[in-house]
């Protein structure tokens, strides 16, 4: 076997514990369950997940569960924070209020409630926190500030929600149901925000897998990008990103190629048209103005890119921005 088999063979399987444990974690985990999912041994599978990752398994999971946490403290104000912790995974309130209040430097309601006097309080410990939050309430406001407006209207021919927009980067937005899909994914951890040559590298190299097994060919077959984390929580060196492609389910894959599901579900649906420096800016809108007048809420499960047509040289990129959603 050459070296580049083994090297692909070993990512798939630490590929699968990562899924394995985004799709689980709400429920313990035992080091043996999880070398039994990659298929290692329990004696070398902790050493082989940290030298591929950078964290051990336990740390991973940790991560994860904050972030997610982080997330739904704000999505859903009215959440009791106990709920949360234990959707998250925890086993108590004391231990997730101890080490949310570790990792981000505040309480947890205090992370849900914070307003611009306590983020200025932040140490300097938590300067990149503090940063985030101030640069995410900045974006904000000045979409606010540049007269973007939305008007909702029912398309008669798909019966589907619609809301017409000011935004320039914006041509349409609609609200309707996706059917599951199964997914070929290539992934990648680490910085990726307008780093063009990246996408592209990931698409040639999912493609040159896809190509000779005829899955170029399906008509249906679109190209996608799952984000598995929210850049203003995650460090810039752990965000994840999968670059897909929808293929059949009885799809067979190998090596460092991996295959997942995207759940059936309601979804906002953007279509923007941008540079490859302009894809902060329409998900900054989406998630920053259109949503708070939207009457819907995020709900769980990934967010994604779909690509309606590739991207001609010289031009925009044709994208469509997908969040799961539910009515408020």
């Amino acid at each position: 076997m050459n070296q580049d088999f083994l090297t692909n063979e070993y990512q798939a399987r630490i590929n699968r514990v990562l899924d394995y444990i985004e799709l689980h974690l709400d429920e313990e985990h035992s080091l043996e369950d999880l070398a039994a999912v990659a298929n290692f041994s329990k004696y070398h599978f902790h050493r082989i997940f940290h030298a591929m990752t950078g964290e051990t398994p336990f740390q991973f999971l940790t991560r994860i569960r904050l972030e997610k946490a982080a997330g739904l403290l704000v999505i859903h104000p009215h959440l009791p924070v106990s709920d949360v912790a234990f959707q998250c995974g925890f086993s108590s309130l004391s231990l997730f209020s101890r080490t949310f209040r570790q990792v981000f430097g505040i309480a947890p309601s205090k992370w849900r409630t914070a307003k611009n006097d306590l983020r200025e309080q932040i140490s300097t410990g938590e300067s990149n926190l503090s940063k985030t939050l101030r640069n995410t309430d900045q974006s904000v406001s000045n979409g606010k500030q540049a007269g973007n407006s939305t008007s909702m209207y029912i398309c008669p021919e798909t019966k589907t929600l619609k809301w017409r927009t000011t935004m320039k980067l914006n041509k349409s937005m609609e609200v309707k149901k996706l059917p599951k899909m199964t997914v070929a994914y290539i992934r990648h951890t680490g910085p990726y925000q307008g780093n063009e040559e990246l996408f592209q590298k990931l698409t040639a190299e999912l493609c040159r897998w896809a190509g000779p097994r005829g899955l170029l060919q399906n008509q249906d077959a679109r190209i996608l990008v799952v984000y598995h984390d929210d850049p203003n929580v995650t460090e810039p060196d752990k965000l994840r990103l999968s670059m897909c492609l929808t293929v059949p389910e009885n799809t067979k894959v190998d090596g460092k190629i991996g295959k997942m599901e995207i759940a059936a579900g309601t979804y906002a649906i953007g279509r923007f048209e941008v540079s490859s420096q302009e894809f902060g800016e329409a998900w900054e809108w989406l998630y920053g103005t259109w949503l708070p007048e939207s009457g819907y809420q995020p709900d769980d499960g990934p967010c994604f890119e779909m690509y309606p047509e590739e991207p001609k040289e010289g031009e925009k990129i044709k994208v469509d921005i997908c969040v799961p959603v539910k009515p408020i």
